[in-house]
């Protein structure tokens, strides 16, 4: 039994149907009795489970041969970043507990990164879970390439993209959310020992300047880059609602000055195969569906 944690998400939800395809049994992990049904009718086993709490958590991990753990994303987090330590805390209780034949987490480029950031929440992570003794493997996956989800108004409106990411010519390792959970599927039916550390990304690093020109084919108009000045940053920030805003501006820091990254350059990366501009189309796609319903 594979117990999966985030199934919801795009990531665990391509996991899972990954193992399901394969025949292999699910134990579905969710915070919410209401979205079981659905999981139940594809095949899966459902438990009921918080994030923060080890006593759910080991009971739906016990008797697991392997887990996946995927820890919720806080993206404004409290100075000391409470909210993942508790979470952490939880999880590797649970794990204590259960000692499931195998865990793979998924954390992120970044978590060697030599300065605090957003992704530091990952780091404690894998340091917490890798000194548990079992067969880890924390698989880090570039900048995913979804988020360009928040960029497809102004593509499409004003024929703009808006970038942290900087400069436009620069190319960045991104991964399609399915490329991870289908990447994620396939560690879990390995064996290994002790801790390792995958980093995946896609067939080919992206720039802004190559987001922008699938927002263009996708879109059928032209889209140019804006760079967002790095002095605004704070401000746009605190307008949006973030109520401490460094740990994000750090990490974008990182991607930009190059001191997030994967170990010689993701050279010895593994690769997902889908494209930035698959992955446009398919949003753009479906943002006219949700406009036209």
């Amino acid at each position: 039994m594979y117990a999966i944690t985030g199934i919801t998400g795009k990531v665990g939800g391509a996991l899972a149907r990954s193992l399901l395809a394969e025949n292999l049994p699910v134990r579905a992990l969710l915070r919410d009795e209401a979205k079981a049904a659905e999981w139940r009718a594809r095949g899966c086993a459902a438990a009921i489970a918080e994030m923060n709490d080890a006593t759910s958590l080991a009971a739906a991990f016990k008797d697991a041969e392997g887990v996946f753990i995927l820890p919720p994303s806080e993206f404004d987090p409290e100075p000391g970043f409470p909210e993942a330590r508790r979470v952490i805390e939880a999880v590797t209780q649970a794990l204590t507990e259960a000692r499931p034949a195998k865990v793979v987490c998924l954390s992120t480029i970044g978590a060697d990164a030599p300065h605090e950031n957003l992704l530091t929440q990952r780091t404690l992570l894998e340091e917490a879970v890798g000194a548990l003794g079992l067969p880890v493997t924390f698989l880090r996956p570039g900048w995913f390439m979804e988020n360009a989800q928040w960029d497809i108004p102004a593509a499409r409106d004003e024929g703009v993209l808006r970038s942290f990411l900087q400069p436009a010519d620069k190319p960045f390792p991104m991964i399609a959310t399915q490329d991870v959970g289908h990447t994620a599927a396939a560690l879990l039916r390995e064996d290994w020992n002790g801790t390792r550390v995958v980093e995946l990304e896609g067939p080919a690093r992206v720039s802004p300047n190559d987001i922008a020109c699938a927002f263009a084919t996708a879109l059928g108009r032209p889209v140019s880059v804006e760079i967002v000045p790095r002095e605004t940053w704070e401000g746009i920030f605190r307008a949006q609602g973030t109520r401490n805003p460094q740990p994000r501006i750090r990490m974008i820091d990182g991607f930009n000055e190059g001191w997030i990254d994967f170990i010689d350059q993701g050279r010895a990366a593994r690769k997902g195969s889908i494209t930035i501009e698959s992955v446009i189309a398919e949003m753009v796609q479906a943002s006219r569906g949700k406009a036209d319903a």
